[in-house]
C-alpha cells in the first residue's frame, strides 16, 4: 500500500514510535510526541 498524503496527515502518535511502510522500502516514522 503506498503512503498517501491523506494517510500521512492522519497518522496519529502512539505510546511508542511506529513506522508506516509504503511497500517499496520507504517508511514514515511517527514519534510519540507527534513528530513525523
Amino acid at each position: 500500500m503506498p503512503l498517501t498524503d491523506t494517510a500521512i496527515r492522519n497518522a496519529k502518535p502512539a505510546d511508542k514510535a511506529r513506522k508506516l511502510f509504503d511497500g517499496g522500502g520507504l517508511y514514515l516514522e511517527v514519534a510519540p510526541s507527534g513528530g513525523k
